[in-house]
């Protein structure tokens, strides 16, 4: 399945700015980042299932928000991108 994550951490605090470091660090490793806070992930149901525990682990329920938005298969391909934004492959591995 292919996904788009986003996240508004927090970062008025020192906690907040290692939450957004963690939550990118995490992001890394299923997908690509394509803006700061915006990553294009293909993954399985199980690896979703991972990725949502794990970012809820992290984040302040409070403070911070995560949108993670499911595309249809071949979004990513089909993407116009603009500006210095280039296309990014999905089908190499990623590594953790």
């Amino acid at each position: 399945m292919e996904l788009l994550v986003t996240y508004d951490v927090s970062t008025t605090t020192p906690e907040g700015a290692q939450r957004l470091r963690r939550v990118a660090k995490l992001c890394e490793g299923y997908g690509l980042r394509v803006q700061k806070s915006v990553f294009e992930v293909v993954c399985t149901d199980a690896d979703l299932v991972r990725l949502n525990d794990a970012l809820h682990r992290i984040i302040d329920d409070t403070e911070d928000s995560i949108r993670i938005y499911r595309m249809n298969r071949g979004s990513f391909k089909a993407v116009e991108v603009l500006g210095a934004a280039r296309r990014l492959p999905h089908d190499g591995a990623l590594v953790l």
